[in-house]
């Protein structure tokens, strides 16, 4: 029964109902008033449902029709939507087009990308599309220029504001000179595509997927991050956003998990750069029941139909991951750029060093950073030396100590100078001892 027809139901029952009650008003003299009052709030209450439903059917507003009449109606303002809603336009590199932006809530998670979306059933992703305004660049490069203009390049890097990009690599990375010289090669070919583009030059995409080989702590990661950003800036990703991930984040442990986890990471890459850090996990020729493989198959189908959305970068040692690539020649013919980040020097680290405390309002004095020297050079013959991570994790013992040596005096004064600098002592001189009597033991072992 609709919802009309039980208003009509109801309304007869009432009308019923007050009828009876009003002809037993003359058989009973005691209930006389009482059912007088009762039929009559009866008659009225029928008579106003009835005029109510009578209003909403004449104005057209009556919200108690019948279900086809409400899918009709459901129906008309999904139609009205969509003719409101503007036409999608394509979204071809360097065209003028609404791009979406990524959200300003989702910076602070740069370094492992962007907050977790809700994830559909097979990995995909339900993102709300955010767009910006085209602007004035994006009009005039829309516009083909004719064959005889000229353009700079330099209004190029201008309008894509790669030069503070490149300062920011240059201020926040000591060294690293063929890493830097590398990606500035890249920039240019970018450049130079985008100008190509506006005289109506097309030509394939260039292939961006990138290998970064290297011991830890020499940058691969930061290099990475601002690898991403510039591919932004230049419009060769929507969103410029990167995403780190390690086989544990690719790979399951039972059947079934494998697809679903490699798709769920190459959602939330999309758009930006996809890094993952000892790629050579991903593949263990010793263990046939392993489940590698299958991320491993997922990323080359996804990295040569989607490299216009999606960039790669795998990271690890140097000679792993040229095993890696030995044992997945697929991979390597994937991957354009080989970029390898050598070790840093002496020099190299004490400047990283003096850099993290500047940043911090710390300086190290004359004797400190004597003394940080021969620290750093026992310290780069370890095998476990980390390179700027290692130099990092000693500045922050620095303070630590730096700290205590000022608390353990509590009745001394101390000015603003004190409460900056970082003294010889503050360097870890009990590791220093550890690593001299380590020295002189096998010394001595040699001799015997």
């Amino acid at each position: 029964m609709s919802d009309r027809q039980a208003i009509a139901a109801k309304s007869g029952i009432f009308l019923i109902i007050g009828a009876g009650l009003s002809w037993l008003t003359w058989r009973s003299v005691f209930f006389f008033p009482l059912i007088i009052v009762i039929g009559f709030i009866l008659l009225m209450v029928g008579a106003q449902s009835l005029e109510s439903w009578e209003q909403r059917r004449k104005t057209g507003n009556d919200k108690t029709g019948s279900k086809a009449t409400a899918a009709q109606r459901r129906r008309a303002v999904a139609q009205r939507r969509r003719a409101a809603e503007p036409k999608k336009q394509g979204t071809r590199r360097g065209a003028s087009v609404v791009q979406p932006v990524a959200d300003p809530d989702d910076s602070g998670l740069a370094f492992y990308g962007m907050i977790p979306r809700s994830v559909l059933p097979g990995g995909a992703s339900e993102k709300p599309a955010k767009r910006r305004r085209l602007t004035r660049g994006d009009k005039r490069r829309s516009e083909q220029l004719p064959p005889e203009a000229t353009v700079t390049l330099a209004a190029e890097r201008e309008e894509a504001n790669v030069d503070e990009l490149f300062d920011a690599l240059n201020r926040d990375l000591v060294g690293l000179v063929p890493v830097k010289r590398k990606i500035e090669e890249i920039a240019a070919l970018l450049l130079v595509d985008r100008v190509r583009q506006r005289f109506g030059l097309e030509a394939p995409r260039p292939n961006l997927h990138m290998c970064f080989t290297g011991a830890p702590g020499t940058g691969k990661t930061t290099v990475a991050l601002k690898m991403a950003d510039l591919l932004h800036r230049l419009g060769y990703l929507e969103e410029g956003h990167l995403v780190h991930a390690m086989r544990n984040d690719l790979v399951g442990q039972y059947i079934g998990q494998t697809a679903p986890r490699t798709r769920r990471m190459l959602d939330r890459a999309m758009g930006g750069v996809l890094f993952i850090d000892e790629a050579y996990y991903l593949y263990r020729a010793s263990d046939p029941q392993d489940f590698g493989q299958e991320a491993i198959d997922i990323l080359l189908q996804v990295m040569e139909n989607d490299r216009d959305k999606l960039v790669v970068i795998l990271a690890g040692y140097q000679g792993r991951m040229e095993e890696f690539f030995e044992s997945n020649p697929g991979m390597r013919s994937r991957i354009a750029h080989h970029i390898d980040f050598a070790a840093y020097e002496l020099d190299e680290l004490v400047a990283i060093g003096r850099g993290m405390l500047e940043e911090s309002r710390y300086y190290l004095s004359p004797e400190a950073e004597t003394t940080l020297c021969q620290y750093l050079t026992r310290q780069m013959q370890q095998p476990e030396f980390a390179n700027a991570r290692s130099v990092r994790n000693e500045m922050e013992r620095a303070r630590l100590r730096h700290a205590h040596r000022l608390a353990t005096d509590l009745h001394r004064g101390w000015n603003r100078d004190d409460l900056m600098r970082i003294e010889s002592m503050d360097i870890w001189a009990s590791d220093m001892l550890s690593l001299s009597a380590t020295g002189r033991a096998a010394g001595q072992r040699g001799d015997e």
